[in-house]
């Protein structure tokens, strides 16, 4: 593990995912991981039981998004050589983007007559919606003042030499001075719009 991602969804983490592995950063572990079968494996690690991080990320380089971000520091202890990047967005707008996305969809999951899909909901309300919001998304100031302590705790806690706060809007040049690579001569990827996941998750 090189890089652990401590930013929520929908800071432009699947975004970043791309840009890291086209960094040579392969594989860089996301939300879409986890379902290689890793459900229950996180739900050990929000319930407090022994979590082997290293059989978990095995032939992963990168971490970001949720669940991953909420065990940061457990990931900075385990890799100490690992750098942490905190992405970061405009909070009123990431939260417009959360209650016009993953929620949602998180919601829709959760009282879909599929069985699957609802323990999948249920799954995504244990370890995101309920334990780190408090089953409160619909109170805006709640939820973003989560948000900003979360990201303040990071900057507080890492060292200024190991961290990287990053936001999309910086592109490349940033990443890849921290990260000691060459700028790719590409745009920086920009995936998974608010548009772009109503599209293909919500219809």
């Amino acid at each position: 593990m090189k890089l652990i991602g401590a930013g929520f969804g929908r800071t432009g983490t699947f975004s970043l995912k791309h840009a890291l592995e086209q960094l040579g950063f392969k594989k860089c572990y996301h939300m879409w991981e986890v379902a290689e079968g890793h459900h229950a494996i996180w739900s050990d690690a929000h319930h407090g039981r022994p979590v082997d991080w290293l059989s978990l990320f095995d032939g992963f380089e990168a971490t970001v998004d949720w669940p991953s971000c909420n065990f940061w520091r457990e990931q900075a202890a385990n890799y100490p050589d690992a750098k942490i990047l905190l992405s970061l967005r405009d909070p009123e707008r990431w939260y417009d983007s959360v209650m016009n996305t993953i929620y949602p969809a998180s919601r829709q999951s959760l009282e879909s007559d599929d069985p699957n899909t609802r323990i999948f909901g249920e799954w995504l309300f244990d370890v995101i919606w309920r334990r780190v919001f408090d089953d409160r998304m619909d109170d805006r100031a709640h939820v973003i003042s989560t948000f900003n302590a979360h990201n303040q705790s990071v900057i507080d806690e890492v060292p200024p030499e190991r961290l990287l706060v990053f936001e999309a809007r910086h592109g490349w040049q940033p990443l890849c001075e921290f990260l000691e690579v060459d700028v790719p001569d590409a745009p920086y990827p920009r995936m998974n719009t608010t548009e772009e996941f109503q599209k293909v998750r919500m219809n």
